[in-house]
């Protein structure tokens, strides 16, 4: 499982780097300044928790329990909802997806938590591979 963890942060920072071009050569004559904006801070998002996905592909050799395992997914999970729904919006200013990027957030934030309840937390096996 940590190996799904490293690949997936390794492909989403390869993502965002290649986002990050887009936006800045291609999108930024089309979209509006708040637009730029979102894009911009869903690449920043995505850099950033791709790193804490690698991250945890790291721990979880060290931690293999069920807490880590959910953190790692959560992480995904969140990162496909905030920093996709950002650009989703800054893209084509659909209304309804705005009720998801905030659902990603909390993914996010609730990935940490778990991370800190892995590490810190009764240590229980999860099976990996």
């Amino acid at each position: 499982m940590k190996k799904n963890f490293l690949l997936h942060g390794a492909m989403f920072m390869a993502l965002a780097v290649a986002l990050g071009a887009i936006g800045s050569h291609a999108l930024s004559s089309k979209l509006t300044e708040k637009s730029m904006y979102l894009f911009n801070l869903g690449v920043n998002y995505q850099v950033y928790h791709a790193i804490g996905l690698l991250a945890i592909g790291i721990i979880f050799a060290q931690f293999p329990n069920k807490k880590t395992l959910c953190s790692g997914w959560m992480m995904f999970a969140g990162i496909v909802g905030f920093s996709g729904g950002l650009y989703f919006y800054a893209i084509k200013q659909e209304e309804w997806v705005r009720s998801i990027i905030p659902v990603g957030g909390v993914l996010l934030i609730s990935s940490w938590i778990a991370l800190i309840w892995a590490i810190f937390g009764k240590q229980e096996t999860a099976n990996h591979e």
